[in-house]
């Protein structure tokens, strides 16, 4: 099992509930070819650094998952498939890639702890 990380940015003109749909038509994908899914980040609707079939922002999705590499190439088959993804990255992550993906994984908690905090100070 190769670690890896994909991040992919669906088309803004989807609704919540389509977003949702895909996101989740990916996770069972990555989980039915035997493959774990570690972590996973909304990082919501985003400005693109420039015009993708000619839309200006997209919801960006990254999963972190476990997976035999065999299956990588279908994963990928997949994204260019769904008319909803506009583009995809997967990246396999080496032992140094995977620290970092940690501590950013510590600083994301940390975040959302600080606005909690200051939503309960109010």
């Amino acid at each position: 099992m190769n670690h890896y990380e994909t991040v992919f940015i669906l088309n803004p003109v989807l609704s919540d509930v389509q977003v949702k749909e895909t996101v989740k038509k990916f996770e069972d994908y990555l989980t039915s070819k035997g493959g774990e899914i570690l972590y996973k980040e909304d990082w919501g609707l985003k400005k693109l650094a420039y015009n993708i079939q000619k839309k200006k922002t997209g919801f960006y999705h990254l999963f972190e998952f476990n997976i035999p590499g065999e299956e990588i190439a279908t994963f990928e088959l997949e994204f260019r498939r769904d008319d909803s993804v506009m583009r995809y990255l997967t990246v396999k992550l080496d032992k140094h890639a995977a620290i970092w993906a940690e501590k950013r994984k510590i600083r994301v908690k940390e975040k959302a702890a600080v606005k909690v905090a200051k939503k309960e100070k109010k």
